[in-house]
C-alpha cells in the first residue's frame, strides 16, 4: 500500500443528539469519575504544557494529556474496562450504577454473588490489560485473545494479572470474531470496545469510561479552550467519546476536531471519505507499528458520533508517529518529558509533522492550524513494548521515507 498523508474535511452537522447529549455530556463524565476515584489507584494524569515547543512550531499552545500514569497500567485503556465491568456487575445484582464504589465492588457480599463469572476480549493489549485487570479485582475469570503479531511484552503483562491470555493467528477483525463466537458459546461475557448491531451497550459503557480522561483535562486547562484537538483512532472509541465530551462542553465554540489514522488501518478515513452511510473495512494483516489503531471496522456507535462531532478525517504513514515518541521523549529545554508508545503518539506526531513540513502547507490551511492555534493532544499509552520504544527513539528506527518492514 502506497503511504501518504490523505484527508477529508466533514462540514459541521446542526447538532449531536439529545441521546448523545446525556450520554457524553459534563454531568455523565462526573458519574464516571467519581467511580473511578473510588480506586486506591486513581490519580489525575498529568497534562504536560509544551510552551517552547509551540513556539518551535509557531502555534499558540500545545498540550498533552499524558495517559501513561494511568491506574499504573502505563495505557487509559482501563478506564473504559474498569467501568464497564462495574455497570455489568451492577446490573446483574440490582444495584445503583450511578453510585457503585470500588469498596462495594470488591466487598464479600458482591463477590459472592458473582462468583464464576468469565469475561472475554479481544485486544491489542492496553484494552485487555485493562480488562483483565478489572476482572482479577473482582475476583472473575479473564479470557484476553490478541491478534498475531501482538508484542510478547503486552501478552505478558496480560497474564500477569492471571487472565487466561494467548496470541490467535488472526488479524483485529477475525479476533473479535473469535472472542464474540467464545463468548456465545459459552456463555461468557464480551467486553469489547467496538460495536455492531444487537451489540451496542457494552461498547456504550466502555466509551462512557473514557470520560474520566476527558473532563479531567478540560479542568486542567483551567478555562484556556483549546482550538484543535487530534485524536487517534482505532475502532473509534476514544475519539467519539472525547468529541461528544467536547461538544457538549463548549457547543458552537468547541474546538476543531481531527481523526487520525494509520494509512495500513484507516477504517474510520475510508468511512468519512466514502460518504454514503455504511461502514467501510479494512481487511488484511494491516501492518502498522501503531498497534493500538490496527482494527479493521469502525465501531457503529462510534462512527455515529464521529460524523456529527468530527471536522478532518486524517490517513497518514507511520513515520509521523515515531516522530511523536521521539520529540516528546527528548523535549526542548523547559518542556516536560512524556513518555509515549507507537499509537500514544501517532495524533501529537501528525501534528509536528504537519508544522514542520513545507510540503504539508496544504494540510496545514485544511487543519486550520496558524498562529492563533491551541491544540490539544493525548498520549494515551506510555512504552507498552519497551523493546520497540527502543529501537525506534534510540535507533531511529521507521524515520521518514522508510515504510514498514
Amino acid at each position: 500500500m502506497e503511504e501518504r498523508f490523505k484527508a477529508i474535511h466533514y462540514e459541521r452537522d446542526a447538532g449531536i443528539g439529545p441521546a448523545a447529549m446525556e450520554q457524553f455530556g459534563p454531568a455523565q463524565a462526573e458519574k464516571v469519575r467519581a467511580f473511578h476515584r473510588s480506586f486506591p489507584e486513581y490519580a489525575p494524569t498529568p497534562l504536560a504544557d509544551l510552551p517552547h515547543l509551540a513556539r518551535e512550531l509557531g502555534i499558540a499552545a500545545l498540550r498533552v494529556k499524558d495517559e501513561s500514569h494511568r491506574f499504573g497500567l502505563n495505557a487509559f485503556k482501563v478506564l473504559g474496562g474498569s467501568y464497564c465491568l462495574g455497570r455489568c456487575v451492577a446490573e446483574r445484582l440490582g444495584l445503583d450504577p450511578d453510585s457503585l464504589t470500588f469498596a462495594e465492588l470488591t466487598s464479600p457480599e458482591v463477590l459472592a454473588k458473582i462468583d464464576g463469572s468469565t469475561f472475554v476480549t479481544a485486544t491489542d493489549g492496553n484494552h485487555g490489560r485493562g480488562v483483565a485487570w478489572t476482572a482479577a479485582k473482582l475476583k472473575q475469570r479473564c479470557v484476553v485473545y490478541m491478534p498475531k503479531g501482538s508484542a510478547a511484552e503486552r501478552l505478558e503483562n496480560i497474564r500477569r494479572t492471571g487472565a487466561d491470555a494467548s496470541i490467535t493467528e488472526f488479524n483485529y477483525n477475525d479476533t473479535v470474531a473469535l472472542a464474540r463466537d467464545t463468548a456465545a458459546k459459552n456463555g461468557w461475557t464480551l467486553v469489547q470496545d467496538t460495536s455492531w448491531p444487537g451489540y451496542e451497550e457494552i461498547p456504550l459503557r466502555i466509551m462512557q469510561g473514557y470520560l474520566t480522561m476527558t473532563l479531567e483535562t478540560a479542568e486542567q486547562l483551567g478555562g484556556k479552550k483549546p482550538t484543535h484537538v487530534f485524536l487517534q483512532a482505532g475502532v473509534g472509541s476514544m475519539p467519539a467519546a472525547a468529541a461528544a465530551f467536547f461538544a457538549n462542553l463548549y457547543g458552537a465554540e468547541r474546538p476543531i476536531v481531527t481523526i487520525v489514522e494509520s494509512n495500513q488501518a484507516d477504517c474510520i478515513y475510508r468511512t468519512a471519505a466514502a460518504r454514503d452511510g455504511k461502514i467501510h473495512a479494512v481487511n488484511g494483516d494491516m501492518r502498522t507499528i501503531m498497534a493500538g489503531l490496527a482494527c479493521g471496522v469502525p465501531g457503529m456507535t462510534a462512527w455515529e458520533l464521529l460524523r456529527r462531532c468530527a471536522d478532518n478525517f486524517v490517513s497518514m504513514p507511520d513515520y509521523p508517529a515515531a516522530q511523536g515518541m521521539r520529540i516528546l521523549g527528548a523535549p526542548l529545554p523547559g518542556d516536560p518529558r512524556v513518555i509515549s508508545g507507537e499509537s500514544g503518539a501517532s495524533a501529537f506526531g501528525l501534528v509536528t509533522e504537519v508544522l514542520r513540513s513545507p510540503g504539508l502547507k496544504w494540510l496545514k490551511e485544511q487543519l486550520r492550524l496558524d498562529e492563533n492555534s491551541r491544540v490539544l493532544c493525548f498520549s494515551t499509552e506510555g512504552a507498552t513494548d519497551r523493546a520497540n520504544y527502543r529501537r525506534i527513539v534510540w535507533d531511529g528506527a521507521f524515520a521518514r521515507g522508510r515504510s514498514v518492514s
